[in-house]
């Protein structure tokens, strides 16, 4: 995939220089970019795609970078994207929408449109929703995503130690709770493959819960909820995200095992100990 996505990056003539972080790779990748023309950050250490983004992040800013190109390396921009983001030079944080690589006529993540609970999945609804070509307050980071020098000097760089998983909305409602101008536009299109199980309806049809099959990427993702929940929107959010874990795995898709590492994970996060998913490395 990384192969592909530097292809295309190198038809992309707005870029000044391409970073890549290599997290500890071990099918030769790391070899392979010292021939390629791009600037490698070769790790010895897994720290998660949090880690390579915080990482990758501070880089680009101590290279003199005044606009940085966020992106993971499934992702695959359609030629004329960046173009259509750099038409707009009065936001902070913006990107592109996320379509799913196998139909781009949806979206790979489904996304609440602002001003109502209102969850949706295809991109007509998107593009309907719009005003001037863009949605203000919602974006996918980091598929993608634009993010000025200004707001990582006000906001910092993404949280490493989140390792995968809530690392994105994280570092969307840090720059939210700094005022930062965020917006998605919709012309701009980055293609991701999709997985059926994010979003995956409950409650009747009411919410949606974002399983994974993964113990590692489950674990980090209710340790880290946990916290952002916490910080960012309240006990009441934390508590409904717990009671939804707990219908989720006995009513909706029946895997009671999930509940005790469920538990160990949020009461991780709240502990503020965040070594816990190294358990779950291969």
């Amino acid at each position: 995939m990384l192969q592909r996505q530097l292809a295309r990056l190198a038809e992309v003539p707005e870029l000044d220089e391409v970073l890549v972080v290599d997290n500890a790779s071990t099918d030769g990748t790391g070899a392979w970019l010292r021939t390629q023309p791009v600037t490698a950050e070769l790790l010895t250490e897994n720290t998660g795609g949090a880690g390579g983004f915080s990482l990758g992040l501070e880089r680009a800013v101590e290279r003199g970078a005044d606009l940085v190109w966020l992106m993971d390396d499934d992702g695959l921009p359609e030629r004329d994207c960046l173009a259509l983001l750099l038409e707009r030079d009065d936001l902070d944080f913006w990107g592109p929408a996320v379509l799913a690589a196998q139909d781009p006529s949806r979206l790979c993540f489904p996304i609440r449109l602002p001003g109502g609970t209102r969850v949706v999945h295809d991109m007509a609804s998107v593009e309907r929703a719009a005003q001037d070509g863009i949605i203000r307050g919602v974006l996918i980071p980091f598929n993608g995503v634009l993010v000025t020098r200004d707001l990582v000097e006000r906001i910092g760089v993404p949280r490493a130690e989140f390792f995968i998983w809530g690392d994105d909305v994280e570092y969307l409602w840090r720059a939210e709770a700094a005022g930062a101008r965020i917006a998605t536009v919709v012309a701009a299109h980055v293609l991701h493959p999709a997985t059926d199980d994010l979003g995956t309806p409950m409650m009747f049809g009411r919410t949606t819960y974002n399983h994974s099959p993964s113990d590692l990427k489950h674990y980090c993702m209710a340790r880290n909820n946990t916290v952002n929940l916490r910080r960012y929107r309240g006990w009441p959010h934390v508590l409904m995200f717990w009671v939804k874990t707990l219908w989720f795995y006995t009513l909706t898709r029946r895997v009671p095992r999930r509940l005790p590492l469920s538990a160990r994970a949020a009461c991780a996060g709240l502990r503020g100990d965040f070594t816990g998913h190294r358990k779950y490395l291969a």
